[in-house]
């Protein structure tokens, strides 16, 4: 009984934890079209994303260096959006 207290609150706590995400600064579809932030990949808060990061999404470790137009080995906000932002 216990672990279908513990696995229903579980499951309650789901669309709890969507919702906090919505506020995120950059909501974009890499070239794979999984749907990552900015907010997400920046683990430590420092405001950009380094290359440990952005390992946690395949298709931007491929673009990472392109995508590092200053060559400070950091995406910040601006370059992690053209990164992402599908191209016409």
């Amino acid at each position: 009984m216990r672990k279908f207290r513990i696995a229903a609150l579980a499951v309650a706590l789901v669309p709890l934890a969507a919702l906090a995400a919505e506020g995120t600064k950059t909501d974009a579809k890499t070239p794979a079209g999984s749907t990552v932030t900015f907010d997400t990949l920046d683990a430590n808060k420092d405001g950009r994303i380094s290359m440990p990061e952005a390992s946690a999404d395949p298709k931007l470790v491929e673009s990472f260096s392109a995508a590092d137009k200053d060559g400070d080995g950091y995406l910040d906000s601006s370059e992690f959006d053209k990164a992402t932002t599908p191209r016409k």
